[in-house]
Protein backbone atom coordinates (compact mmCIF):
# COMPACT_ATOMS: atom_id res chain seq x y z
CA UNK A 1 0.00 0.00 0.00
CA UNK A 2 1.56 3.20 -1.17
CA UNK A 3 0.71 6.09 1.68
CA UNK A 4 0.49 10.18 0.26
CA UNK A 5 1.01 12.62 3.06
CA UNK A 6 -0.70 16.31 1.57
CA UNK A 7 -0.36 19.67 4.23
CA UNK A 8 -0.24 23.07 4.38
CA UNK A 9 1.77 25.01 7.21
CA UNK A 10 2.48 28.74 7.62
CA UNK A 11 4.38 28.30 10.74
CA UNK A 12 6.52 25.36 9.80
CA UNK A 13 4.69 23.50 12.59
CA UNK A 14 2.41 21.45 10.24
CA UNK A 15 5.15 20.65 8.00
CA UNK A 16 7.61 19.41 10.69
CA UNK A 17 4.65 17.03 12.03
CA UNK A 18 3.83 15.76 8.04
CA UNK A 19 7.31 15.35 7.73
CA UNK A 20 8.07 13.41 10.95
CA UNK A 21 5.34 11.29 10.25
CA UNK A 22 5.86 10.56 6.55
CA UNK A 23 9.70 9.43 7.80
CA UNK A 24 7.98 7.17 10.75
CA UNK A 25 5.25 5.70 8.35
CA UNK A 26 7.24 5.46 5.14
CA UNK A 27 5.33 7.57 3.17
CA UNK A 28 5.80 9.99 0.62
CA UNK A 29 4.83 13.73 1.32
CA UNK A 30 3.57 17.13 -0.97
CA UNK A 31 3.41 19.92 0.94
CA UNK A 32 0.52 22.53 -0.47
CA UNK A 33 2.23 26.35 -0.61
CA UNK A 34 -0.93 29.35 -0.56
CA UNK A 35 -0.03 31.83 -3.15
CA UNK A 36 -0.70 34.54 -1.33
CA UNK A 37 1.13 36.30 1.29
CA UNK A 38 -0.18 34.64 4.70
CA UNK A 39 3.11 36.11 6.76
CA UNK A 40 2.43 38.72 9.32
CA UNK A 41 -0.52 39.74 11.64
CA UNK A 42 -2.76 41.62 9.09
CA UNK A 43 -2.24 39.23 6.41
CA UNK A 44 -2.99 36.23 9.16
CA UNK A 45 -6.14 37.71 9.93
CA UNK A 46 -7.04 37.97 6.61
CA UNK A 47 -6.31 34.87 6.25
CA UNK A 48 -8.45 33.58 9.21
CA UNK A 49 -11.29 35.72 7.87
CA UNK A 50 -10.39 33.32 4.30
CA UNK A 51 -10.60 30.66 6.03
CA UNK A 52 -13.77 31.03 8.29
CA UNK A 53 -15.37 31.74 4.85
CA UNK A 54 -13.56 28.84 2.93
CA UNK A 55 -12.83 31.60 0.47
CA UNK A 56 -10.60 29.60 -2.04
CA UNK A 57 -7.01 30.75 -2.70
CA UNK A 58 -4.04 29.80 -4.97
CA UNK A 59 -1.98 26.79 -4.61
CA UNK A 60 1.02 25.37 -5.78
CA UNK A 61 0.63 22.46 -6.89
CA UNK A 62 -2.71 23.09 -8.36
CA UNK A 63 -3.84 19.40 -7.51
CA UNK A 64 -2.30 16.53 -6.55
CA UNK A 65 -2.36 13.07 -8.72
CA UNK A 66 -2.84 10.41 -5.99
CA UNK A 67 -3.43 7.66 -8.91
CA UNK A 68 -0.75 5.46 -7.75
CA UNK A 69 -1.60 5.99 -3.70
CA UNK A 70 -4.34 3.86 -1.55
CA UNK A 71 -3.49 6.02 1.56
CA UNK A 72 -3.50 9.40 1.59
CA UNK A 73 -2.71 11.96 4.87
CA UNK A 74 -4.20 15.16 4.57
CA UNK A 75 -3.15 17.78 7.44
CA UNK A 76 -4.32 21.35 8.46
CA UNK A 77 -3.50 23.84 10.22
CA UNK A 78 -6.71 25.26 12.62
CA UNK A 79 -7.44 28.90 11.59
CA UNK A 80 -10.73 30.38 13.32
CA UNK A 81 -12.30 26.73 13.57
CA UNK A 82 -11.85 26.23 9.95
CA UNK A 83 -9.27 23.95 7.67
CA UNK A 84 -6.56 26.18 6.29
CA UNK A 85 -7.44 28.01 2.05
CA UNK A 86 -5.43 26.32 0.69
CA UNK A 87 -6.61 22.18 1.94
CA UNK A 88 -10.11 23.33 1.62
CA UNK A 89 -8.93 24.57 -2.31
CA UNK A 90 -6.72 21.33 -2.43
CA UNK A 91 -9.40 18.58 -1.21
CA UNK A 92 -11.98 20.84 -4.32
CA UNK A 93 -9.05 19.64 -6.84
CA UNK A 94 -7.72 16.41 -5.65
CA UNK A 95 -9.79 13.17 -6.85
CA UNK A 96 -9.86 10.65 -3.88
CA UNK A 97 -12.29 8.40 -5.36
CA UNK A 98 -11.48 4.40 -3.80
CA UNK A 99 -8.43 6.44 -1.33
CA UNK A 100 -8.21 5.35 2.14
CA UNK A 101 -7.88 8.62 4.39
CA UNK A 102 -6.61 9.87 7.55
CA UNK A 103 -6.74 13.49 8.46
CA UNK A 104 -4.93 15.48 11.02
CA UNK A 105 -5.31 19.42 12.45
CA UNK A 106 -2.71 21.38 14.22
CA UNK A 107 -3.96 23.34 16.64
CA UNK A 108 -2.63 26.08 19.22
CA UNK A 109 -5.16 24.89 21.70
CA UNK A 110 -8.42 23.97 20.11
CA UNK A 111 -10.78 23.80 17.49
CA UNK A 112 -9.05 21.07 15.45
CA UNK A 113 -11.67 18.60 15.63
CA UNK A 114 -14.21 21.02 13.56
CA UNK A 115 -11.30 21.05 11.21
CA UNK A 116 -11.39 17.45 10.88
CA UNK A 117 -15.13 17.59 10.71
CA UNK A 118 -15.21 19.61 7.89
CA UNK A 119 -12.84 17.77 5.77
CA UNK A 120 -14.28 14.79 6.14
CA UNK A 121 -17.56 16.34 5.10
CA UNK A 122 -15.67 17.43 1.62
CA UNK A 123 -13.39 14.21 1.15
CA UNK A 124 -16.06 11.73 1.36
CA UNK A 125 -18.37 13.49 -1.57
CA UNK A 126 -15.49 13.48 -3.53
CA UNK A 127 -14.98 9.54 -2.91
CA UNK A 128 -13.01 9.21 -0.03
CA UNK A 129 -13.36 7.12 2.66
CA UNK A 130 -12.43 8.55 5.84
CA UNK A 131 -10.16 5.91 8.00
CA UNK A 132 -9.74 8.03 10.95
CA UNK A 133 -7.69 11.08 12.52
CA UNK A 134 -5.61 12.58 15.05
CA UNK A 135 -5.17 16.33 16.30
CA UNK A 136 -1.97 17.79 17.98
CA UNK A 137 -1.72 20.84 19.77
CA UNK A 138 1.23 23.03 19.12
CA UNK A 139 1.19 25.59 21.43
CA UNK A 140 4.21 26.51 23.35
CA UNK A 141 6.10 23.32 22.13
CA UNK A 142 9.49 23.47 20.97
CA UNK A 143 10.13 21.18 17.83
CA UNK A 144 11.66 18.03 19.48
CA UNK A 145 8.16 18.04 21.94
CA UNK A 146 6.52 17.81 18.10
CA UNK A 147 8.30 15.52 16.97
CA UNK A 148 8.00 13.37 20.12
CA UNK A 149 4.25 13.78 19.97
CA UNK A 150 4.13 12.06 16.41
CA UNK A 151 5.94 9.30 17.32
CA UNK A 152 4.08 8.85 20.28
CA UNK A 153 0.47 9.11 18.07
CA UNK A 154 2.15 6.55 15.46
CA UNK A 155 2.17 3.96 17.89
CA UNK A 156 -0.46 4.57 20.01
CA UNK A 157 -2.59 4.81 16.70
CA UNK A 158 -0.90 2.51 15.09
CA UNK A 159 -0.23 4.25 11.84
CA UNK A 160 2.24 1.45 10.65
CA UNK A 161 -0.23 -1.01 10.06
CA UNK A 162 -1.90 1.39 7.61
CA UNK A 163 1.58 2.00 5.76
CA UNK A 164 3.26 0.26 3.20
Amino acid sequence: MKTMILFYSRTRKTALIAKTLAHEINADYQEITDLNNRGGALNYLRASVDAFRENKTLIKPKTVDLTDYDLVYLGSPTWAGKPAPAIITLIDQCNFQGKDVVLFATMGNSGGKKVIERMREKIEPRGGRFIKYFLIKTGNKKSEELVEDVKEIVKEEDLTLYGI
